[in-house]
């Protein structure tokens, strides 16, 4: 082995440890991604989603409950000419 193929080994065996030594530091100790707590905001959306889905699953109820579906369709009509 020449003296340039030995520095352009050492050169990469280098680089390459460097590269793993990066990894396993953003990993954390244990192997999985590091998690940070939600911030307030995004907490605050979480709960503004879910109180929304459940308004969302009242109007589905209360628009097929007891009805026909000529009528639901008569409604959307005027609703889409609206």
């Amino acid at each position: 082995m020449s003296m340039w193929s030995a520095i352009v080994a050492i050169v990469f065996i280098v680089a390459f440890a460097n590269i793993r030594i990066a990894k396993y530091r953003a990993l954390g100790r244990h192997g999985e991604a590091r998690r940070e707590l939600p911030a307030p905001r995004e907490a605050e959306l979480e709960r503004e989603v879910i109180e929304l889905k459940k308004r969302l699953a009242v109007l589905e109820r209360i628009a097929t409950d007891d009805r026909h579906s000529k009528a639901i369709a008569q409604e959307i009509e005027v609703l889409r000419d609206a």
